[in-house]
């Protein structure tokens, strides 16, 4: 028996530029308080809106394809030599693919933030190109053979390393990813960005190498009967400074010089940064300068007065840094465009910060119904999952969702499920579930559906 060809649908891709530059200098114009946030919300929907006018697939009247008729040039010319970029770049037909600025945010660059575009990614690895940034007083490319890493406090024999000495000590290599403890922040309120790249794009996903922490405070005699947390500190001008458990310390962070099989790039922390699997990236203290051993938390200003969670009751929790389990379809998701009826493949990404990724449902209905994902391998512990599903889509309205449950158990929750007990006063920790909803004409916008 003979199987029918399935009619496929084809995916218009999200426009990149779909701010315009009079539409970001007016964002960028107002101020940074809540009125800010509220114009930079309705100018992306404004922009969102503008996004539907579709482009109508070229037709050749049956005189045939001279894609396929004509022998093109690149196949009767010689090529350009090996090693013409010594240091090989994207395609010039990928330029677009980039990460972004979101305009408004904040009142100098050196600390915002650029969004990974997840909708124009495969797999689980980010591109070290294309891997976010966040920022708190700007970037520096530091001289690797000046650069200093001390472990004082609770141990017997404090010590300074040069890069030399940590890359003579026994590695390792873990994929892991990193998302901001802010991900998905404009969303607690309402609909606020047009596509995935901005909702969900403080997330990144690597192969870092380096030597385990636990390793490094065992040969400086970490003293285990009084140490209770440890101290990262950074070398940038904000002197970014994290409490990490002393747990979480001997367990899976590492002291990285590497990602993705090279060394880190400067606007990820070259020469050297911590790696804290399954902890808020603002926990990963990039230019790693010092690690200090101590037996209490250090409260100091990124933990006591920022990256604390705001509860309906005006209460605010401290140290919650772990990612809780979540997903996200990456297409067909905001801003793209549905061209024609029949067979899509709905994909995405899921992650925990508890573990291994253990199913991701789909819902094409709001969340009436579900259907199991297909997870596609390697499924590794507090790493990116890819997923994917058939879908066939007839034409009708739709709502696309995604639910990912961890090795824990736990599930994804909906959005008022995490307002009912998060409030929406709140910025970090979204992990909601996200609703994309197709429009019959095929435009794909950005909803809230409980």
């Amino acid at each position: 028996m003979t199987t029918p060809i399935r009619k496929t649908g084809r995916v218009q891709a999200a426009p990149e530029h779909f701010l315009d530059s009079a539409l970001i200098e007016d964002i960028n114009r107002a101020g940074v308080d809540d009125a800010r946030r509220g114009f930079l919300r309705r100018s992306f929907l404004a922009a969102g809106a503008a996004m539907g006018a579709g482009t109508a697939l070229a037709q050749d009247g049956g005189a045939g394809d001279p894609n396929i008729l004509v022998l093109p040039e690149h196949s009767r010319t010689l090529g350009k030599p090996v090693a013409t970029h010594p240091y090989g770049q994207p395609s010039q037909y990928e330029a677009n693919l980039q990460r972004r600025e979101s305009p408004g945010l904040t009142r100098v660059g050196a600390a915002s933030v650029s969004f990974t575009p997840l909708q124009g990614l495969f797999g689980i690895i980010t591109p070290s190109g294309l891997h976010f940034e966040r920022h708190h007083q700007g970037w520096h490319d530091i001289d690797p053979s000046k650069h200093r890493f001390m472990i004082n406090g609770l141990v017997k024999n404090p010590k300074v390393y040069t890069m030399d000495d940590l890359m003579r000590m026994p590695s390792v290599s873990r994929m892991h990813f990193i998302e901001c403890g802010a991900n998905t922040a404009m969303e607690w309120g309402n609909v606020a960005v047009p596509s995935v790249q901005y909702s969900h794009g403080m997330l990144s996903c690597s192969e870092f190498t380096g030597v385990p922490l636990s390793v490094l405070l065992d040969d400086c005699g970490i003293d285990r009967r009084r140490a209770k947390v440890v101290l990262a500190e950074g070398a940038d001008g904000s002197s970014m400074t994290r409490t990490i458990s002393i747990e979480r310390a001997l367990d899976d962070v590492i002291v990285a010089w590497a990602m993705n099989g090279e060394m880190l790039r400067p606007e990820h922390g070259y020469p050297l940064r911590l790696v804290v699997p399954g902890v808020q990236g603002v926990s990963w203290v990039k230019w790693l300068r010092r690690i200090e051993v101590g037996d209490q938390p250090y409260a100091t200003k990124d933990e006591a007065l920022h990256y604390i969670d705001a509860m309906p009751d005006g209460a605010f929790r401290q140290y919650t840094s772990i990612q809780e389990c979540k997903s996200v379809i990456t297409t067909p998701s905001a801003g793209q465009r549905l061209q024609g009826t029949g067979y899509y493949n709905i994909t995405g990404l899921a992650w925990s910060g508890r573990g291994k990724v253990k199913r991701v449902d789909v819902s094409v209905d709001g969340g009436r119904n579900w259907r199991t994902a297909r997870l596609e391998t390697p499924l590794l512990s507090k790493c990116l999952t890819r997923f994917n599903i058939d879908w066939d889509w007839d034409g009708t309205p739709a709502v696309l969702q995604s639910r990912a449950i961890d090795e824990t158990g736990y599930v994804q929750p909906k959005i008022n499920e995490l307002r009912a007990v998060r409030g929406t006063r709140s910025i970090y920790h979204n992990n909601a579930i996200q609703s994309w909803q197709v429009a019959q004409s095929g435009e794909v916008s950005n909803v809230q559906v409980y």
